[in-house]
C-alpha cells in the first residue's frame, strides 16, 4: 500500500508524541510511588552531553543526551556494552527530571559502581549529583588533553614542534598519575615573563580549569580500577540517534517535532521497538477516543435546475419541415419552385 509523503510524516510525529506522552507518564508515576529499582550492575557507566541541531527560521538548540552502559573488564580495557540512550530538546533540568524512567529501568540506583564520565559541564554535573551522587566523576580524557592543547597554542604557537612535544610530554604525565606535576607545569609557564598577557590567561585559565578538577582527572587510578576515560559512547549517540536524523541537508525542524522523532529514534536505537509499540499504540487509540475525528459533513444536495432549461427540455420538438419531393415531382416548398414563383409575371 502506497501513501503520500505528508501522510508518513503525520503518522510518525503522532507516534512519537505518544512516546513522549508515555515516556512522561513513566516518570510521573515513578515520582508518585517512588519504587525501588531492578537491580543494576556491578559498574555502570553515565554520560551526558548535548548536541546542537537547526530550527525553523536559523535557530539553534541543544538536544541534551543520555547514554547508560554496563562496564565489563577486557582484554584490552573496560568495554561497555549493553547501552541505551534517552536525548530531549530540553533545559538541563527537565532533562534530568524527565531521564528518571530510563535511569529506573536501568537500575542506576541500585547499580555498584556508577561512573559518571562527561565534559566537565556545569549542567552535566548537576545530573550526576540529582541521579547518583556518589557516582565516580571522569572527565574526559580528550576533554582534558584539548584544553592543554589550547595552552600548548597559546605558549608556543600552532602548529609548532616545540607545542607538539610540550603537549605530548604533558598529556603522558596526566594520563599516568602526575596530574599534580601537569599543573605546576601550566602554573610555571603562566608565570614566564616573557609570555604575552593573552597567552598568560589562556594558560592560567586552563590551569585552573583542571586543578578544580583533580579529583576527575586521576587517569592512572581510574584505568587500574577497570573504568572507563571517555565519554566516546555518549558522542556516538549524539551522531547516531541525533545528528544523522536531524542534521541533514536542509533540515530545520519545527520546536515541537523533535521530542517525537528523538523518542521514536531512541527506541530504535534502544532495540525496544516491538515491546514499545503495543502501549504506545494504546495511548494512540485513547487520545483518538478522547478527540474523535469529527464526521464527514453530509454531501451537499443537488441544485435544483433551472426551470427555463426545464422547459426548454421538455417542449415538444419543432414540426418537421415540408416535403420537396413526392412522386418524383417537385413540391411548392421545393426550392425551385419558390424560384419560379417569385419570378413569375402578375
Amino acid at each position: 500500500m502506497r501513501v503520500g509523503t505528508e501522510t508518513v510524516r503525520r503518522l510518525t510525529e503522532a507516534a512519537g508524541a505518544a512516546q513522549v506522552a508515555v515516556e512522561t507518564a513513566v516518570v510521573v508515576a515513578l515520582e508518585r510511588t517512588l519504587p525501588e529499582g531492578p537491580c543494576g550492575p556491578a559498574v555502570q557507566l553515565l554520560s551526558v552531553d548535548g548536541a546542537m541541531v537547526p530550527l525553523v527560521g536559523g535557530v539553534w538548540a541543544e538536544v541534551k543526551t543520555l547514554a547508560v552502559g554496563e562496564v565489563v573488564p577486557g582484554g584490552d580495557g573496560p568495554r561497555t556494552t549493553a547501552l541505551s540512550y534517552f536525548s530531549r530538546l530540553t533545559d538541563a533540568e527537565a532533562f534530568g527530571r524527565l531521564a528518571t524512567g530510563e535511569m529506573h529501568r536501568r537500575g542506576t540506583t541500585t547499580a555498584g559502581t556508577v561512573v559518571a564520565v562527561s565534559d566537565g559541564a556545569a549542567w552535566c554535573q548537576g545530573f550526576v549529583d540529582l541521579h547518583r551522587p556518589d557516582a565516580v566523576r571522569v572527565l574526559d580524557f580528550p576533554h582534558a588533553v584539548a584544553h592543554l592543547g589550547a595552552a600548548a597554542q597559546a605558549v608556543f604557537g600552532p602548529g609548532t614542534a616545540a607545542g607538539s612535544d610540550w603537549l605530548g610530554h604533558q598529556a603522558h604525565a596526566l594520563r599516568h598519575g602526575a596530574e599534580a606535576a601537569v599543573i605546576a607545569a601550566l602554573a610555571d609557564v603562566a608565570a614566564v615573563p616573557a609570555l604575552g598577557a593573552e597567552a598568560r590567561d589562556v594558560v592560567a585559565g586552563v590551569a585552573g580549569y583542571l586543578g578544580t578538577r583533580q579529583d576527575q582527572i586521576r587517569y592512572q587510578a581510574f584505568s587500574t580500577a577497570g573504568y572507563p576515560l571517555g565519554s566516546g559512547c555518549v558522542e556516538s549517540a549524539n551522531k547516531v540517534v541525533v545528528e544523522r536524523r536531524l542534521k541533514g541537508a536542509g533540515m530545520h525542524w519545527a520546536r515541537p517535532n523533535v521530542d517525537p522523532l528523538l523518542a521514536l529514534r531512541c527506541l530504535v536505537a534502544n532495540r525496544r521497538w516491538v515491546d514499545a509499540w503495543p502501549p504506545l499504540w494504546r495511548h494512540l487509540r485513547a487520545t483518538r477516543r478522547r478527540h474523535p475525528v469529527p464526521p464527514a459533513p453530509p454531501p451537499r444536495p443537488a441544485p435544483a435546475p433551472d426551470p427555463r432549461s426545464c422547459a426548454a427540455i421538455a417542449s415538444p420538438p419543432a414540426a418537421s419541415r415540408p416535403k420537396t419531393i413526392v412522386n418524383g415531382r417537385p413540391t411548392f416548398a421545393h426550392p425551385w419552385r419558390r424560384g419560379l414563383a417569385r419570378h413569375a409575371k402578375p
